[in-house]
């Protein structure tokens, strides 16, 4: 499959596909918003150490990790359709297996079910490279923005069922796993709309393309994954610590929920531009900018616990991880050739969910583990982005300052 070959010239096909990639984001990415609101309180009323609290949520993160390769090569082999579909299964199946872990106060159970809905996530991951398949060029950052977009209405959808089923049995958030499997089962049926042709088989003939280490010492595509890996990493790094800080620090979950609308609602609303922004003034500004707002997120933290600074570095942070991630995915679509997709993408997803997992884990360990209050784990968590940054920024500089050729 050539993006000649398959994209027409008005983007009729690719502009269908974006749209059942925002409503496939919209229905199904609510389960993200729902889990991390309720699973790092779940994780502390289950686990026997306090540290342990953010657990599940890590062990989403590591399932997405290892299943990153396979669902890419499920992808390359099978099409775009059966990878979702095989996502959305098993995010049905971890929302089977954390309620049942409820319902037994077993916290490895519940363990289990995270990680069963880490393969959801890493399929989930892969909409944003699905809007570009059939995009041309011009088309392909819009495209991507757009699909991010459809996470608006997953940041309003969420947060509300939380809401409304965390506390409807007598076994707290119970509810919200049962919704969890709704949700998975209702937007499943929306990729039987999908119109992505699955890549040719190789043949003798078939370019082989770069090999995995090949691809990794290319400048452009290196940055690329650093930069979304630090966006993707301090974006869950707060988010995760975020409710147990702000019900630690004397709050309600209701509290938590809301600050974690306006984060998610941020995550998304500036995807409607963020693809017109990359068209106009490039991606590496773009990116730069995203690490700029992720840092100015961190000092708002550190201001204080008023839930005005909660909902302000929440929103920051936000606003920072879909210009740094968007403008990281852009960059990195554009610098491989489609019979590297599978490879690549495959890898890359392996790369930033590898350090998404690092940085949950170390979340509850820095929030509740660091200091004797929650406020000292607030702290140490916000400061905990500074080398991160660092990097990333060291990265993205390295890159602007060397000759372009690829």
């Amino acid at each position: 499959m050539t993006m000649t070959a398959t994209t027409p010239p008005n983007n009729r096909q690719a502009k269908r596909n974006v749209a059942v990639l925002v409503a496939a984001q919209s229905i199904l990415g609510a389960q993200m918003p729902m889990i991390f609101i309720v699973g790092g309180l779940a994780g502390q009323s289950l686990a026997s150490n306090p540290c342990l609290a953010t657990l599940p949520i890590s062990l989403i993160v590591l399932g997405s990790m290892l299943a990153a390769t396979p669902i890419s090569a499920i992808m390359q082999r099978w099409g775009r359709r059966v990878g979702f579909l095989v996502g959305a299964t098993a995010g049905a199946c971890g929302g089977v297996v954390g309620a049942y872990g409820l319902y037994l106060g077993s916290f490895p159970i519940f363990l289990l079910g995270s990680l069963l809905t880490g393969i959801y996530m890493s399929a989930h991951g892969f909409y944003r490279f699905a809007a570009a398949d059939t995009a041309s060029d011009e088309f392909r950052p819009k495209a991507i923005s757009y699909v991010m977009a459809g996470g608006l209405a997953a940041a309003i959808i969420g947060p509300q069922i939380v809401k409304l089923t965390a506390e409807s049995y007598v076994i707290p958030f119970l509810g919200t796993y049962i919704a969890v499997i709704a949700v998975n089962v209702i937007g499943s049926a929306l990729f039987f709309f999908l119109d992505i042709p699955t890549p040719p088989r190789p043949t003798a003939d078939t370019p082989k393309g770069r090999t995995r280490l090949e691809l990794l010492k290319t400048p452009r595509i290196a940055v690329a994954i650093i930069c979304a890996m630090v966006s993707y990493a301090l974006m869950n790094l707060v988010m995760t610590s975020t409710p147990l800080a702000v019900v630690g620090c004397g709050y309600t979950a209701n509290d938590a929920a809301d600050v974690v609308t306006s984060h998610v609602l941020a995550m998304y609303v500036p995807s409607f531009f963020t693809g017109h922004l990359i068209a106009r003034f490039g991606v590496e500004k773009i990116v730069a900018l995203g690490l700029a707002i992720l840092a100015g997120a961190g000092v708002v933290a550190l201001q204080g616990v008023d839930l005005g600074n909660f909902f302000v570095a929440l929103i920051l942070l936000g606003v920072g991880w879909n210009f740094g991630f968007i403008g990281a995915t852009s960059m990195l679509a554009a610098s491989h050739e489609v019979h590297e997709r599978g490879r690549m993408q495959g890898l890359n997803d392996l790369l930033v969910f590898g350090g998404v997992t690092l940085a949950s884990l170390a979340s509850g360990g820095l929030m509740n583990c660091s200091g004797g209050s929650p406020i000292e784990g607030w702290t140490a968590v916000n400061l905990a982005m500074i080398p991160l940054l660092t990097l990333a920024g060291g990265a993205l500089l390295w890159l602007t300052m060397r000759p372009r050729t690829v």
